[in-house]
């Protein structure tokens, strides 16, 4: 035999696996949820409004560098509605993630007090 061979004698069929496997819980069943729909139907559109708003703003801004005093009034007002549509839609994200169970909201109790002097003064 081969060096590769002789070393890996031992190695190859196990034979029969006395394990059952994991003992899992069955997987929830994925169902419809019509709050994370809406949800998601609102982040589509807050994400929409927020592109139009950019572009009016970028257009409102050219109007105004060109000489046109009332496109600065424009340009403001579509630049906080910008900010204002995409802080939204992450608000409504993590909502959604919260509601998925992938994020988890403040706990109810608050976290004990940390102590005096810290890990040192532990020892």
């Amino acid at each position: 035999m081969r060096g590769w061979e002789t070393a890996c004698r031992g190695i190859g069929h196990n034979g029969a696996v006395t394990s059952r496997g994991k003992r899992v819980a069955a997987k929830p069943k994925a169902r419809f949820r019509p709050t994370v729909l809406l949800l998601a139907l609102g982040v589509t559109v807050g994400v929409v409004a927020w592109g139009y708003l950019v572009k009016a703003a970028i257009d409102f801004g050219i109007q105004a560098r060109s000489g046109t005093s009332g496109a600065w009034l424009y340009l403001a007002l579509a630049g906080f509605g910008a900010v204002a549509c995409l802080f939204i839609g992450l608000m409504l994200i993590a909502r959604i993630m919260r509601v998925l169970g992938i994020t988890r909201g403040p706990s109810a109790e608050p976290d004990q007090p940390r102590p005096i002097g810290g890990r040192r003064a532990a020892r």
